[in-house]
């Protein structure tokens, strides 16, 4: 959508390794990680790389992926009627520069309706996101104020990337 032309590749990371006290510093460990995994796997000489993770947090937790349906449910409580921040950071390598950047957009949500929720957790939508959260689905009508980009909740701070290029 941002206009950016794009090889979509990846190699397997294992976040769960990951110890972190605060979410800016996970979020950084796991795009280190994945970025050290696929440059070695896919270098950068004949196309740029660029590697992002995201992750949730609220009310000072870190939200993670739901592993199962009760997770996402203690996930989206954790979010419902709360602010939540979410924390994207990317890396852009070429063989001449490097970027770095973690971006934050918060969110700040109504409560949620528990019948919502319900249809929610029968769509399995929530599965395999951060904080079992999508700002542009379910979580789109109970958004009372955004503060910064909505790229940055779709998993890459495109605004950030556009100027760099």
């Amino acid at each position: 959508m941002a206009g950016i032309p794009f090889i979509q590749e990846s190699i397997d990371y294992d976040e769960d390794s990951i110890v972190a006290t605060s979410p800016k510093n996970f979020v950084y460990q796991a795009t280190l990680g994945k970025y050290r995994v696929n440059f070695e796997k896919f270098g950068c000489a004949d196309y740029p790389l660029l590697v992002a993770d995201t992750v949730v947090t609220a009310q000072g937790k870190i939200l993670r992926k739901a592993k199962d349906e009760a997770e996402a449910r203690a996930i989206l409580a954790t979010q419902s009627g709360s602010e939540t921040d979410i924390i994207t950071c990317m890396i852009y390598k070429t063989p001449r520069l490097e970027l770095c950047d973690i971006s934050i957009t918060r969110y700040f949500f109504n409560p949620f309706e528990p019948s919502d929720i319900d249809r929610y957790m029968q769509s399995g939508e929530w599965r395999g996101k951060a904080g079992a959260c999508m700002v542009e689905g379910f979580c789109k009508p109970y958004i009372r104020e955004v503060r910064g980009f909505e790229s940055t909740a779709m998993g890459l701070c495109t605004e950030v990337l556009k100027r760099f290029l």
